[in-house]
């Protein structure tokens, strides 16, 4: 009997255990969507200020 209170008790644990990971992980991940979410806003306004012209960010301004 001791032996099965014994599996019990760390099963219990292993699922409490497990449980604080995926409520950590839930936070994470609503937290990246967010940032996420962001940037793709910031980039869609970068876009539209651009008048339609296409911006090569790995070319040298004229000047050069």
């Amino acid at each position: 009997m001791l032996v099965l209170e014994e599996k019990i008790a760390h099963l219990t644990r292993t699922v409490e255990d497990l449980s604080e990971v995926v409520a950590r992980q839930e936070t994470e991940i609503a937290m990246l969507n967010r940032r996420v979410q962001l940037l793709m806003e910031r980039e869609a306004e970068r876009e539209a200020s651009v008048d339609g012209q296409m911006v090569l960010t790995d070319q040298r301004p004229p000047h050069w």
